[in-house]
């Protein structure tokens, strides 16, 4: 009889290394200024193409960085990477808090690894309103996929984001495909209904569900629920069998409410089990069937058309926000306007028709 080998957590991989009693300072004077040192966009862009997961890692922090000196690099970055792009599948993952995403992307993530898929997961993270941090743990709760040289896993904060996206998805995506990525997988906060803006970036669009939670009635709700592509039925398995059985029976009736999607696809219901990896085989060949019936009518090139207009808007609007607030008479003049608020000698409209008809350089 052989002896089964103990599970080993993500968190204890290995043992950790004795701090050396001799410490060359040389040494490490010269690991800190390699460190500090940047690499150029080129080298970057150069590494990116070869399928270099550091260099891919970094470039992903300079397009999501707020600084100033950045923007050019990144901007440099995403240039040189667009060429190499539009490339991959694009599957957009959501659901409740607590419905089993990142069980069922690592028992997913898996899978389509045993395929031979090159699978980039895009893991969104919410952020705190009140402190702004975000604990970014999705690496630790994958840690069977994390260890796969096939997948590459990147946490990132939503920040101020609504729609349950980070700030830089969009771009993030691009430099995925770069590196040789052909399944980018993008895990959404899990924000429930307004949950909308993965839809404008993905080509297929998976919702997870739970038997039993007061999801039933969310079916014949507008909002996300007309966006899925699929509805997942998510640990359905043991005691929970039956009334995930049931859910799928409300949730289907309930899609054919709905009028017929432009791409000409019938929204379904499956269930499965991300746990105990039932149901994950039928998941992909259902998104398959729906990627061949979108390509041949031409829905799919369509629809990333129309995906790229739709962020050319809203970049826009994003550059137009921050050259706004980081204006330096804006700053100044908002300033003293917060503090009329304060004292009611002005109103928040009267405040911001000021502010809006000031003559700035933005």
């Amino acid at each position: 009889m052989t002896k089964k080998k103990p599970h080993t957590s993500a968190l204890h991989e290995r043992e950790g290394v004795s701090d050396s009693e001799i410490t060359n300072s040389q040494a490490i004077d010269k690991i800190k200024q390699k460190r500090q040192s940047q690499p150029s966009s080129e080298a970057l862009i150069s590494n990116i193409l070869k399928g270099d997961i550091t260099a891919l890692s970094r470039a992903i922090t300079l397009i999501e960085s707020k600084n100033p000196q950045h923007s050019s690099t990144a901007h440099e970055i995403i240039t040189g990477c667009l060429p190499f792009a539009n490339k991959s599948t694009r599957i957009g993952i959501t659901g409740v808090p607590g419905v089993g995403k990142s069980t069922f992307i690592e028992s997913f993530g898996k899978y389509l690894s045993k395929l031979g898929k090159k699978i980039a997961v895009l893991a969104i993270d919410p952020s705190s309103s009140v402190t702004k941090g975000s604990i970014l743990g999705d690496k630790t709760r994958m840690e069977d996929l994390v260890k796969d040289t096939n997948v590459f896993i990147r946490p990132s904060p939503s920040g101020e984001t609504l729609g349950g996206v980070a700030r830089k998805t969009r771009e993030t995506i691009i430099l995925c495909e770069a590196a040789g990525f052909d399944t980018i997988i993008i895990e959404t906060v899990g924000v429930g209904q307004s949950e909308t803006t993965v839809n404008d970036m993905v080509d297929f669009f998976l919702l997870l569900k739970l038997a039993g939670a007061g999801d039933e009635l969310q079916g014949i709700k507008r909002g996300i629920i007309e966006m899925a592509d699929t509805i997942a039925i998510n640990k359905a398995d043991g005691d929970n069998l039956k009334a995930a059985k049931l859910a799928k029976v409300e949730f289907s009736r309930a899609l054919h409410l709905y009028p017929k999607k432009a791409s000409g696809w019938q929204p379904n219901v499956m269930l499965c089990s991300a746990l105990k990896n039932d149901g994950i085989d039928a998941i992909w060949s259902n998104i398959e069937a729906y990627l061949e019936l979108t390509k041949e009518n031409g829905y799919f090139s369509k629809r990333r058309q129309e995906q790229n207009k739709y962020w050319l808007i809203q970049t826009i609007k994003e550059q137009l926000h921050l050259a706004f607030f980081e204006n330096p008479t804006i700053k100044k003049a908002l300033t003293k306007q917060l503090h009329l608020i304060e004292q009611n000698k002005t109103t928040p409209f009267a405040a911001a028709d000021y502010l809006l008809n000031l003559k700035t350089d933005l």
